[in-house]
């Protein structure tokens, strides 16, 4: 199964009012990562300090870098109508949804899947199902965490040794399965049709 994992790093935990700082979405084909689009983003504002110590993503780092209206379309030209996982995918999911709406951008196209939710019937009887303990105990090489290429690439493994879990005389789970397994909706991105703005006629 072919599909692309995706990762954020924030100002915060508030949607509307935090922002993106990176994105990352990495490519996976037969369990294997083959391409990722990763970028810095600047927020027009400071990075709380606290942000800043999980990720180590400064303000000075930020300098120069694209705002999210240049990136949201190249993320959705990558990512296409591929199946997408994250770890807590609602929390990515909403933050990506936030501005796709305000700025009636493109998005992906594909179903996007919780691979957190998974884990939690999949891997049983973990301490937590924080990604660096799923790592941990899956015994993956490691290198950072909160950098959203590492974690996006990290959450593309566990998913594939998800499916592996899962995959029956060869076959692996069907998406309905996955959907079924993880509980509630699947989350997918609407397509907006960008409006044109209204003349100021006034100002004519």
């Amino acid at each position: 199964m072919n599909f692309v994992a995706f990762d954020l790093e924030t100002t915060g935990f508030m949607v509307g009012s935090d922002q993106i700082v990176e994105i990352a979405a990495v490519r996976f084909s037969n369990g294997h990562p083959t391409e990722a689009f990763a970028t810095l983003i600047n927020p027009n504002r400071s990075i709380p300090p606290e942000a800043s110590r999980v990720s180590g993503i400064t303000d000075e780092m930020l300098v120069g870098k694209p705002s999210i209206d240049v990136v949201m379309e190249p993320f959705a030209e990558f990512c296409r109508d591929d199946i997408m996982v994250a770890h807590n995918a609602p929390f990515d999911f909403q933050f990506v949804l936030h501005d796709v709406k305000r700025l009636e951008s493109a998005a992906p196209r594909g179903l996007v899947l919780d691979t957190c939710a998974l884990a939690r019937k999949v891997f049983p009887g973990l301490i937590n199902y924080k990604l660096g303990t799923l790592v941990q105990h899956l015994k993956f090489p490691t290198g950072v965490f909160h950098r959203a290429q590492e974690d996006a690439t990290y959450c593309g493994q566990l998913f594939s040794e998800t499916l592996k879990k899962l995959t029956q005389n060869g076959q692996p789970p069907a998406i309905e399965t996955l959907i079924n397994l993880q509980g509630g909706k699947p989350l997918k991105f609407p397509v907006i049709e960008r409006q044109p703005k209204q003349l100021d006629l006034l100002s004519l």
